[in-house]
């Protein structure tokens, strides 16, 4: 992103990159890639090349750039202010890229910072602080991806989602960088594992620039930076760039809600709140130690959506998962009384926060349709995915977290006391046209001792593993796209921990791989049938046969595309007991075609798949019925048309 030569101008006008059209757009909120002015930049001045910089700090006394390029000495390089903007600005001849550099900034009352750039592109490596100057090139070979993501309506596509942290998705027996993978490796060997599976996306945790390898990249110093733990920004664009070529989107976490107090972040940037609010009871979060954006500040709002823009426009990747959504949209969030200001009406809605959210959604839609944007929304929040013209925040998809909780705690449930709990799972379908919904297994599941997803099943450890397989047939099967976190497809019988490898060997166990099979045939169905995508908020899609077999804890439903061809009916049992001749009502007569079983996976060639024979046999409310054997935990798909 060099900046094109230009000649000397008045020292009122600056140096002439930034223009006061610049300085006007990024006061209004509104300049969204004002990351390739401000920051660190190569550019040709007067003939010289160097390197451009410019930082906003409006309360600092005096602005300085130092690094190894002038023994980080705060009296050697002044940057001089740009009129009323705030905005400091220099231009350092013979400087080039690879160089570390922070900005010195005087407060007003003399105390001296060293921070960080908050539009660095790259940064030290850990537990290095500095600021690196860069200045990415890749050349792009993703070109029919893009145009079909620009083309495309997610809402209505098969979206499975792998989620990942890469620090511990593997590691490699080195000492360089404690055996990460870089970008280059990993996107080699995860490709060919998200494609071998049959997810359709990656979700990357923690990839802007982060100090703490505890905060799993949510406490964020440097916003415009792929975390240098696994390379240079080039490799991360290498890495979505190959990806893409395999067919598979890449969905970054990004972090608006918060930011650290570390000494070289954004916290009390010049000297005093600036990024956040000034108002501790609406800049602070008591539970996290952490400072909250000033959504109400043009330069903020405009730091944060120029910033989403960023990711999605300059690193090609397909979506963003907001983290921490609740959070921002209320004000009382995670405080007590006297620790939160009301809004201008009285309430505990951040009006601040529902703006950004309404621009940033509309602005994203409008120059980069068919990218997503995804809340993580723990609430009852209304229209989170809807239109900003009719009220709504939006998005394109929300986390589904009452499913979640509502699904892990059946299935933790000794099969006994499921019958008892029927409505666990079975209320989620009284709300799933209310918004666009991701289901998710995260890995906020499987961490603090909150136990791997296959370890929360009851029962002997052959039996959690059927428990596991019906779970995951059910949650296939309901509306909504897709997300489970890494290492939950093979069973991995302990806790995640960002420390350490995914145990692989594991996956080799026949029990292990035998739900990894399972999973595979499952993703491969829910990417063949539309059935299973197009219609995830319409009641034309979903039709329950039987939601209330609480004593049999059985569940039946179809799924149904636009067209209602290749219709799909699912059967689950959540009990340890076999029903021989199980028998299930079916809404039309013909043939039903037995794709997937628990027993059996999917059948493939050369099996040849059972075909049952609709019956006119009244069952279930339904005109005809087929019986099928259901064993122990069993489950079956079968098409129709």
């Amino acid at each position: 992103m060099a900046v094109k030569a230009v000649k000397d101008k008045k020292k009122q006008a600056g140096i002439g990159i930034i223009t006061e059209g610049d300085r006007y757009l990024f006061g209004e909120g509104t300049h969204y890639e004002i990351y390739k002015k401000m920051g660190a930049h190569p550019a040709t001045v007067n003939g010289k090349k160097g390197i451009y910089f410019a930082v906003w700090a409006p309360h600092a006394a005096h602005v300085s750039v130092v690094g190894d390029f002038n023994g980080w000495d705060p009296d050697a390089t002044p940057m001089e202010p740009l009129e009323t903007s705030g905005i400091y600005e220099t231009f350092v001849p013979g400087l080039g890229t690879d160089e570390l550099y922070k900005f010195t900034i005087t407060t007003s009352s003399g105390k001296v910072l060293f921070k960080a750039d908050p539009f660095a592109q790259y940064a030290e490596y850990r537990p290095g602080t500095a600021s690196i100057t860069a200045d990415p090139s890749f050349k792009w070979t993703d070109d029919t991806w893009m145009e079909h993501r620009k083309e495309g309506n997610p809402r209505e596509q098969p979206i499975s989602i792998y989620e990942v942290h890469l620090g511990s998705w593997k590691r490699k027996d080195r000492e360089e960088k404690e055996g990460f993978y870089t970008y280059r490796e990993a996107a080699e060997e995860l490709a060919a594992y998200v494609h071998e599976m049959g997810y359709t996306h990656v979700e990357l945790m923690g990839i802007a620039e982060h100090p703490f390898d505890g905060s799993w990249g949510y406490q964020v110093t440097g916003y415009y930076a792929p975390t240098s733990r696994y390379g240079k920004p080039e490799d991360f664009m290498y890495f979505v760039n190959y990806l893409h070529k395999k067919g598979i989107g890449v969905i970054l976490d990004w972090v608006p809600a918060h930011f650290p107090k570390d000494a070289h972040g954004l916290a009390d940037f010049d000297g005093q709140a600036l990024y956040e609010y000034a108002d501790p009871r609406k800049g602070e979060h008591p539970d996290w130690g952490t400072k909250v954006f000033n959504y109400g500040c043009h330069e903020v709002s405009n730091f944060l959506i120029a910033n989403a823009l960023y990711w999605i426009h300059e690193y090609h990747v397909d979506g963003l998962r907001v983290d921490a959504v609740a959070s921002m949209l209320y004000l009382d969030y995670g405080r007590q009384d006297g620790q939160w200001v009301p809004n201008e009406y009285g309430g505990n809605q951040n009006l601040d926060a529902i703006e950004f959210f309404r621009h940033l959604n509309s602005i994203v839609d409008r120059r980069e349709h068919g990218a997503m944007v995804i809340a993580e929304e723990s609430t009852a929040w209304p229209l989170v995915t809807h239109d900003p013209k009719v009220g709504g925040l939006g998005f394109t998809f929300k986390w589904n977290m009452g499913w979640m909780h509502d699904f892990l705690e059946y299935m933790k449930l000794d099969p006994y006391f499921r019958k008892f709990n029927h409505n666990k799972m079975t209320f989620g379908l009284t709300y799933f046209n209310s918004e666009n919904f991701i289901l998710v297994l995260s890995h906020d599941e499987v961490v603090h001792l909150k136990c791997s997803m296959i370890n929360k099943m009851p029962g002997s450890l052959e039996d959690k593993f059927k428990n596991l397989k019906a779970g995951y047939t059910f949650m296939m099967g309901h509306p909504g796209k897709k997300l489970l976190f890494m290492g939950q497809d093979f069973g991995q019988l302990h806790e995640w921990d960002e420390k350490v490898s995914l145990n692989w060997e594991e996956a080799d166990d026949p029990l292990h791989k035998d739900l990894q099979n399972y999973l595979k045939d499952l993703l491969h169905i829910y990417q063949k049938y539309p059935s299973l995508s197009e219609a995830d908020d319409d009641w034309d899609g979903f039709q329950w046969i039987n939601a209330n077999d609480g004593d049999r804890s059985i569940f039946s439903f179809v799924r149904y595309s636009r067209d209602h061809k290749k219709s799909l009916l699912f059967v689950c049992n959540f009990t340890p007991v076999a029903r021989p001749d199980y028998r299930v009502g079916v809404p039309k007569r013909g043939n039903y075609t037995l794709l997937l079983d628990s027993e059996h996976g999917m059948y493939k060639s050369p099996q040849k798949p059972p075909v049952l024979r609709a019956q006119k046999k009244e069952c279930d409310g339904q005109p005809y019925s087929v019986a099928l054997p259901l064993p122990a935990y069993g489950t079956a798909i079968l098409r129709f048309t």
